[in-house]
């Protein structure tokens, strides 16, 4: 039966060269001469510093662009609010969300199964898995989910016939 899965992926590899070349650049520029602004790369997390919001604000800018340049698609990270740490100096915390959570699959899965198309979508871990009779059905599949679901970004592989 033919079948394709959806799943959300980010190259962390990718991310850490962005982040290395953001850390560089941060080191090299006039405007961040004598602070102490750098981004720190953890297990899925990026935490930002800065001596004030404004320089927090760049380095937000710097590090959207880099991943932009890079080909990881910035919908993926999710920032949580900025924190003082000592006197002015703040940071941020930014993770970076891969598997599609159980809200969206199943945003998916309804969307799927309302759309009146012959294939059924099923929910497997932290990917969803959509089969069905026809190759074109499962391309309508695609350009519906394609359509509707803007705000997080998607992947479709093993398509299989």
């Amino acid at each position: 039966m033919p079948s394709f899965d959806i799943v959300s992926e980010v190259n962390q590899v990718e991310v850490r060269n962005a982040i290395d070349q953001v850390n560089k650049e941060l080191g090299t520029r006039f405007d961040f001469k004598g602070s102490d602004s750098r981004v720190e790369i953890g297990d899925k997390t990026l935490t930002l510093y800065a001596d004030d919001e404004f320089k927090l604000k760049q380095v937000t800018d710097i590090v959207l662009a880099k991943l932009a340049k890079r080909g990881v698609d910035t919908r993926s990270l999710k920032h949580a609010d900025p924190e003082k740490i000592s006197g002015n100096k703040v940071k941020q915390v930014v993770s970076v969300r891969e598997g599609v959570d159980q809200e969206l699959a199943k945003r998916i899965q309804r969307l799927v199964k309302d759309s009146k198309l012959k294939v059924q979508a099923s929910i497997q871990g932290d990917s969803l898995r959509v089969s069905g009779g026809k190759r074109d059905d499962l391309q309508a599949a695609i350009a519906l989910v394609r359509k509707s679901i803007t705000d997080f970004p998607l992947q479709y592989e093993n398509f299989r016939d």
